[in-house]
């Protein structure tokens, strides 16, 4: 029973079990993507400031008399039903320049009647906002804001003017309804506001996950309650018909339940079922896309066939890089804000918003303790065989009525608490042993398999003792690797193409830190951070990491005749290597922990990946590394001080390991040391030539070119005679 209790007290969110959340969600997600129709909405169409309209038009954001434009185009030519705009108009334009003529008015020309008569005649064009707001006025244009919620003790930030409120302050006293609530806003300018026929918020519901499955349909602000831009849109479309909450009836006012509003049109009413926190659950039509996109400079151009606008819903977003308001769905990681306003007005006019209301919790209560008491009292009585039947035909039951609901009720049941009491309860009675051993290995593949090798969670799940979450002080070994002019690269290729690029040198460079028992830290764009020595104690820690990075870069090159056949550039990458005590284990918030390290030596190591360009090094280690890691040879790079550290340290290049490197290579590191240490005693001449006749054995060599450039400098620009040789970074 103390299962039965544990689940129920989760449904009727006494607590929250997170893996039953995280379950739950995924099970929505699976089945809403089960059931997508896969087709847009042809009443719906989005008209999209691309990449192609910033080229045409210029850099967002547009002036207000193009915007203006943009309605005639819009509203005159194409005869469109209403616009929508998920984008908010906060600042006034002053592009016009009529400030500055302004100015010249009161000061340089203030004598001068024909420039104030010329002015007082061009000004109306020159207000620009005022253009703007003319062009919308008495069309149906909805503009979009936005809520927010200031950090405690700052003040809170307001901006623009709000459109009426939905429903007034004092519409819902006495009920006790739980509706999301604001203390902030931005929105659009007054004479903007003023003019449009209403507007909406765009503010989705976030779930813990980060993924966005619903949009609350009204949101509280200072006592008033506003509606989304989703349901403004709508009303627009059907003449601002009257908003109405809905009740179950027989429902009394100590009922917590909004279940749905209602849009009391002449066509006929709408109805839009919400949950507890009055929003609606988004009616996903299909994947990024599955709507129309136009060009917003096809649309200025009039390159677009009217038909394809002619009495459509159209929402102005925005896809191009560096604008895009993206979010991550249950249909997509990547997804357009303004598609999910477009999936919410298609499922309002279609009547075909999933139910969540209220009372799903108490019904969720209810079938799970059912579900528990049968499980509880006939799995004792049965033997490994019927006992298994049975739960399979409880969890098979649990999915057929789940599935019919959800197909023909349009209603949307947790489905994860039921299904997962039913295995907890037929695992702890039935497999009670195998359950118990096996849990720990669980449990430590949940927490590092996506960290660390299979071959090292096998390792921890049998010495479970030694693998702790927990803040530790260890000495370990930190790699990091980077892209050189990665930022040259990404401008040539699409975001197609770069993201094929990166998982094709991302996923070989990850695969060589697995197989030396790296674990990967985390990924930064092009950058890859590991660490050796936890979460399992490694002697070796510094040997394994010189070892990967010397990999790294030899599984590099072979990948640079397949970048050649597909088009692509060359990837040269820097890979620093640090050793030194750090603190290791579970770091972050309340909100979201990280299995990583801190402290100097992983700065450090982030600092030398940087400088392995500087001396044309591809693996550039500390002093610390090269000690405990002995069995390589090493080139003595510089002594340097990096930025963020007062003591210098040594940085040496692992060139192999001791029986790979051939003597010639050894014999010119010998010299190199010799013309090192003329250079350090400030002897230019000698260490000139030595840098010179290194040249000529190795022609192209970067780090000696940077010596002889040092040298020829310091000849003209002596150090000092207290100089230690000591060369300083002044960047990261």
């Amino acid at each position: 029973m103390a299962i039965v209790m544990l689940f129920i007290g989760d449904a009727a969110k006494f607590y929250r079990l997170g893996f039953v959340q995280f379950i739950d969600a995924k099970l929505y997600d699976y089945r809403l993507r089960l059931t997508l129709p896969d087709k847009g909405d042809e009443r719906i169409v989005i008209l999209d400031i691309d990449e192609k309209s910033l080229k045409e038009e210029g850099r967002w954001p547009w002036g207000r008399d193009k915007m203006a434009s943009l309605m005639d185009k819009l509203f005159d030519h194409y005869t469109v039903a209403v616009v929508g705009f998920d984008v908010v108009f906060a600042e006034r334009d002053n592009s016009s320049g009529l400030k500055v003529l302004q100015e010249l008015g009161r000061n340089q020309f203030r004598d001068v009647p024909q420039f104030h008569s010329v002015l007082s005649q061009i000004k109306p064009n020159l207000e620009y906002d005022n253009r703007f707001a003319d062009r919308i006025r008495q069309r149906n244009v909805v503009l979009g804001y936005y809520f927010s919620n200031s950090e405690r003790g700052a003040d809170k930030s307001v901006s623009g003017i709000l459109p009426e409120a939905a429903f007034p302050a004092g519409t819902f006293n006495g009920r006790p309804i739980t509706f999301m609530k604001w203390d902030s806003y931005g929105a659009n300018l007054p004479e903007l506001q003023a003019s449009a026929s209403t507007a909406g918020h765009f503010n989705p519901v976030v779930d813990f996950d980060g993924e966005v499955r619903r949009v609350p349909m009204i949101v509280e602000y200072d006592g008033a309650y506003y509606e989304s831009l989703s349901l403004a849109v709508v009303r627009s479309v059907l003449g601002m018909p009257k908003l109405a909450p809905g009740y179950a009836t027989g429902k009394d006012k100590n009922y917590a339940g909004l279940e749905w509003l209602t849009l009391e049109s002449e066509q006929g009413d709408l109805r839009i079922p919400v949950d507890a926190e009055v929003a609606a659950l988004v009616p996903f039509r299909g994947e990024r896309g599955t709507f129309r996109y136009i060009s917003a400079a096809d649309v200025l151009r009039e390159r677009t066939p009217v038909a394809d606008l002619q009495n459509r819903i159209v929402l102005v977003g925005t896809s191009a890089p560096g604008l895009m308001d993206m979010r991550s769905t249950p249909v997509g990681e990547v997804y357009p804000g303004v598609e999910v306003h477009a999936n919410m007005i298609s499922g309002i006019l279609n009547q075909d918003i999933k139910q969540s209301p209220p009372y799903v919790l108490g019904a969720n209560v209810v079938l799970l303790l059912v579900i528990g008491l049968v499980m509880a009292v006939l799995l004792p009585m049965l033997s490994a065989f019927p006992g298994t039947l049975v739960s399979l035909g409880m969890m098979l039951l649990a999915l057929v009525v789940n599935g019919i609901l959800w197909m023909f009720g349009n209603l949307a049941l947790p489905l994860a608490g039921g299904l997962i009491m039913v295995m907890a309860l037929f695992a702890l009675n039935m497999t009670f042993g195998y359950f118990v051993e096996s849990r720990t290995k669980r449990q430590i593949t949940g927490l590092f398999g996506q960290y660390v090798p299979g071959e090292l969670v096998d390792e921890m799940s049998k010495n479970p003792e030694q693998v702790s979450m927990e803040g530790d002080s260890r000495e370990m070994s930190i790699l990091f690797s980077d892209v050189r002019s990665f930022t040259t690269i990404s401008e040539k290729l699409e975001p197609k193409e770069l993201s094929k690029l990166m998982n094709e040198f991302l996923t070989p460079l990850s695969r060589v830190i697995y197989s030396h028992r790296g674990t990967i830290d985390k990924y930064m764009g092009d950058c890859i951070m590991a660490f050796w020595g936890a979460p399992l104690p490694d002697e070796r820690h510094a040997y394994h990491a010189v070892l990967a990075g010397l990999e790294m870069q030899r599984t590099l090159s072979t990948l640079q005749p397949h970048f050649r056949e597909r088009g692509w550039p060359e990837i040269h990458i820097g890979v620093g290597i640090n050793t030194g005590r750090v603190s290791v284990g579970n770091m972050g918030s309340e909100v979201r922990v990280a299995y990583t390290v801190m402290g100097d030596a992983v700065n450090l190591a982030s600092r030398l990946e940087g400088i392995t360009k500087e001396y044309g090094a591809g693996v550039v280690v500390g002093e610390l590394t090269k000690a405990a890691a002995p069995e390589f040879v090493y080139r003595e790079l510089d002594l340097v001080r990096v930025k963020g550290k007062d003591q210098p340290v040594a940085i040496f290049e692992p060139l192999g390991q001791s029986a790979e490197v051939e003597q010639s290579v050894t014999e010119e590191i010998k010299l190199f040391q010799q013309g090192l240490r003329m250079y350090r005693k400030q002897d230019w001449d000698k260490a000139e030539l030595q840098m010179l006749s290194l040249q000529k054995i190795a022609p192209g060599t970067k780090l000696y070119e940077v010596y002889a450039e040092r040298i020829a400098y310091y000849r003209n620009n002596p150090p000092g005679e207290d100089w230690d040789g000591v060369f300083v970074f002044k960047t990261k």
